[in-house]
C-alpha cells in the first residue's frame, strides 16, 4: 500500500485545526479532538496521522473501481 501524501494542516489560535488534502478541505477539528490531533501529529508520521483522522485511506482498489462499467461516464 502506498504511503499517504498531499495532506496539510493549519492550527488556528482559537484551537481549531483545518486539514486539507491536495488543497481541498478534508475536515475541521475543534476542542479536545484538535488538541489530541496536534499531540499525535508531532509524535508520528504526519501524513499517516492526517489520513487516519480524515478517513482517507488508500485501499488499493481505486483503479479497479474506476474501470468498472457502473463508474464509467
Amino acid at each position: 500500500m502506498p504511503k499517504p501524501h498531499g495532506f496539510a494542516y493549519e492550527a488556528h489560535p482559537n484551537g481549531t485545526v483545518h486539514i486539507t488534502h491536495h488543497n481541498r478541505p478534508a475536515t475541521t477539528l475543534n476542542g479536545d479532538r484538535a488538541a489530541r490531533f496536534l499531540t499525535e501529529v508531532t509524535t508520528t508520521d504526519p501524513q499517516l496521522v492526517m489520513a487516519r483522522w480524515t478517513g482517507n485511506y488508500k485501499r488499493g482498489n481505486e483503479r479497479t473501481a474506476r474501470d468498472h462499467p457502473r463508474n464509467r461516464g
